[in-house]
């Protein structure tokens, strides 16, 4: 489990990207670039990390599920995600 901090952290940049992203949009068509670096670090998109909904883990990421290759395996494993099922060949 990540630490609470990290994901609260997460969260802040996420509401702070949603703030200002339509003053970004608005910025980057007129081509202020000297007003794009205003804004704060964290207005950047880019600054957001992909984090897992239930552990808090940002590697190993599966953006179709929104969660780590670990968390995934234990609720497959366990039945509890729909559709999905073991491989075998």
């Amino acid at each position: 489990m990540a630490k609470t901090s990290w994901i609260e952290r997460n969260k802040r940049k996420q509401k702070t990207v949603e703030k200002y992203a339509k003053l970004r949009e608005e910025l980057k068509a007129k081509g202020d670039y000297v007003g794009l670096s205003m804004l704060p670090r964290d207005a950047s998109p880019t600054r957001l990390v992909n984090r897992c909904r239930v552990s808090g883990r940002r590697r190993a990421f599966i953006r179709r599920f929104q969660m780590s290759r670990l968390t995934f395996r234990e609720m497959a494993s366990a039945g509890l995600i729909p559709g999905v099922t073991k491989s075998s060949w």
